[in-house]
């Protein structure tokens, strides 16, 4: 029979053996918990950028040209709602025609010839008593389709946007029809036109409505030609003289420039704004309706540009070596969290976001791999960096582990799960 000494030593001696055998290798050789990450507060102080400087009267927008050629819309100011755009309405004149009857690339021809007759003449002189935009066309001439359309561009003719329409749809009428099936297919919602011109109030647009159509006309390299280098035409082209830009060398080409009762002064125009680094220029665009007077529009025009070419500044967002984040071991070890490049933006007169943190759950790192990332809104764009700690995170040791067995466990539990 044996001795109570005896039992006592075989359990001691069966949990030792278990120990040694289970619970060692467990701890030893289980998952560690995860770090915990802490965001720091006002790691970085936000840059400001400089604002763009709009009007207060009337309705106005500017936008640049993205990478495919679509405006995005940096601010607006004014007015809102649905106004009239006056002679802005011939840019859907063009652009309505075009779709359907494209003029053929810079140097491939002038395209199809457009005969006056009895009705163009007529509108020709009506437009000239009534002190309207005219250039003069006699019945019987023949103007190819890159005339009219550069008439149209460059002298705002009100006789040759009917004449284009007429040609291309049959009857102004039914252009109008066209054109606002067009503008509905292509998601402008808010723009509708009632004739060619722009004459009539119900002729409407939002500005940044507006400023999407703009950017379909740069986007064609045709009619970008055309507002590029006005003067050049080819031998035997009729006449048109620019009348639409104002006499300026400031970089700034209008595209349209308009008054009537109803809509006041307009103007849309276009620039190139230099960004450091940028291979190539950013193209922006201006529009400004329901203007007072020459005295508003013309310096609210030079304080907008100025305000894109100041807004266009980069500003580092991002700066190399910043602390976004802690990360903390359940042992105790802390490191920071910092970003490994720097990244600057021109925000265009949009205010610099918070910053967000993502960090993949880890237990040990390295400072030579990135953990996560960080990423900061300026204004429709992003910049982000990865982050890297600045000191490794390293595994804490058998001593810590065979000493510390429920985060170990916990650990394991959560792998599992």
């Amino acid at each position: 029979m044996s001795s109570p000494a005896r039992v006592i030593g075989i359990v001691i001696g069966a949990f030792a053996i278990l120990g040694i055998g289970v619970y060692a290798p467990a701890m030893l050789l289980g998952p560690l918990p995860a770090v915990t990450v802490e965001t720091v507060a006002g790691a970085a102080e936000l840059p400001a950028s400089a604002p763009l400087t709009l009007p207060e009267s009337g309705a106005s927008a500017l936008a640049v040209l993205d990478d495919g050629g679509e405006a995005s819309v940096l601010a607006t100011a004014g007015d809102e709602a649905v106004v009239p755009m006056g002679g802005a309405a011939k840019l859907v004149t063009v652009l309505a025609t075009l779709e359907s009857l494209p003029l053929p690339a810079p140097g491939d021809g002038e395209g199809p010839l457009i005969k006056i007759g009895p009705a163009d003449y007529t509108d020709y002189l009506r437009y000239e008593a009534d002190g309207s935009r005219a250039l003069q066309v006699s019945p019987g001439d023949s103007w190819s389709e890159r005339d009219v359309v550069r008439a149209i561009l460059l002298t705002s003719s009100n006789n040759h946007a009917d004449t284009l329409a007429r040609w291309a749809f049959g009857t102004v009428d039914a252009y109008v029809e066209g054109a606002n099936a067009w503008l509905a297919d292509a998601g402008f919602e808010s723009t509708t036109v009632a004739d060619t011109t722009g004459l009539s109030g119900d002729n409407v647009t939002t500005t940044e409505e507006l400023a999407r159509l703009t950017a379909l006309v740069l986007d064609d390299p045709s009619l970008a030609a055309m507002l590029d280098d006005p003067g050049k035409a080819v031998l035997g082209s009729h006449s048109a003289p620019d009348l639409v830009d104002r006499d300026s060398s400031d970089g700034v080409r209008e595209i349209t420039r308009s008054y009537t009762d109803q809509a006041g002064l307009s103007s849309v125009f276009t620039t190139e704004i230099r960004v450091n680094g940028a291979d190539a220029p950013t193209r922006a665009i201006g529009v400004m309706l329901l203007m007072p007077d020459y005295e508003t529009l013309d310096p609210a025009i030079e304080a907008a540009v100025a305000s894109l070419s100041a807004s266009a500044a980069p500003v580092t967002v991002i700066a190399q070596g910043t602390a976004y984040a802690t990360a903390t071991s359940a042992w105790g070890t802390s490191s920071d969290l910092v970003a490994t490049v720097d990244r600057a933006e021109a925000p265009w007169g949009s205010s610099i976001g918070e910053a967000s943190i993502s960090v993949e759950p880890f237990t040990t790192s390295s400072s030579a791999r990135d953990v996560g990332r960080v990423t900061v809104a300026t204004g429709a764009d992003e910049v982000s960096s990865p982050l890297r700690l600045s000191t490794e995170i390293r595994d804490p040791g058998p001593i810590w582990r065979l000493t510390h067995p429920f985060p170990v466990i916990n650990a394991f539990i959560e792998a599992q799960g």
